[in-house]
């Protein structure tokens, strides 16, 4: 299974009044996780683009345990769960220094013919290519 994580040091700009990331901010954190997984089999958006493939989100679920809040480090985890049909990932956000569980979230996204628009049923075979796995 791939898997990708970065530590981010919670930035002040990312924090509300009660120094505490608002929600939001959170999904940019996955964001960034999701480019790094793509990035570890080169599969990146701009690869996915010059191979013809657009890929929106059309699902993202995100399940706020504890508050992240200024200054601390956290390690956002993101998880390759399915790739046949979608990319569906997983995702995690921890305290680096205490392991706790912040945030789990998820994201489906689909394949989608970039000249005509259409959505795809199925991963395009690059995808199978890039992870080294045969179609079953």
């Amino acid at each position: 299974m791939k898997q990708a994580s970065l530590i981010i040091d919670v930035p002040f700009f990312d924090v509300d009044a009660m120094h505490v990331v608002w929600h939001g901010h959170y999904i940019k954190y996955i964001e960034m996780a999701r480019s790094e997984l793509l990035r570890t089999f080169n599969y990146d958006y701009p690869d996915m683009e010059a191979n013809g493939h657009l890929w929106p989100i059309v699902d993202l679920r995100l399940k706020y345990v504890a508050s992240a809040t200024y200054g601390q480090h956290i390690r956002v985890t993101a998880t390759l769960a399915e790739w046949e049909h979608r990319l569906k990932m997983n995702y995690e956000i921890r305290c680096v220094e205490s392991n706790e569980l912040l945030t789990k979230a998820t994201s489906v996204q689909v394949a989608v013919c970039k000249k005509t628009r259409e959505m795809l049923f199925e991963s395009p075979d690059i995808v199978f290519e890039k992870l080294g796995v045969e179609r079953s």
